[in-house]
């Protein structure tokens, strides 16, 4: 069995899914049968930074 390369839109999309916690079965395994975890760590981690630079920005837009 040969593990495919999933595209960037299914890497965004799975992780913005497991962000929000919402991901069906059939998804998460087609996640796991790429062959590596690297692009998910990396849009996992530019999403929290993007996440965590909008609350930022809320909150210093709120308090002025």
């Amino acid at each position: 069995m040969a593990a495919t390369k999933a595209s960037t839109w299914q890497v965004v999309k799975a992780v913005l899914g497991a962000f929000i916690g919402v991901q069906s079965e059939k998804q998460r395994q087609q996640d796991f049968k790429t062959g590596s975890i690297v692009p998910y760590i990396v849009v996992g981690v530019i999403a929290a930074l993007l996440f965590v630079a909008a609350l930022l920005l809320t909150v210093t837009l709120v308090l002025n």
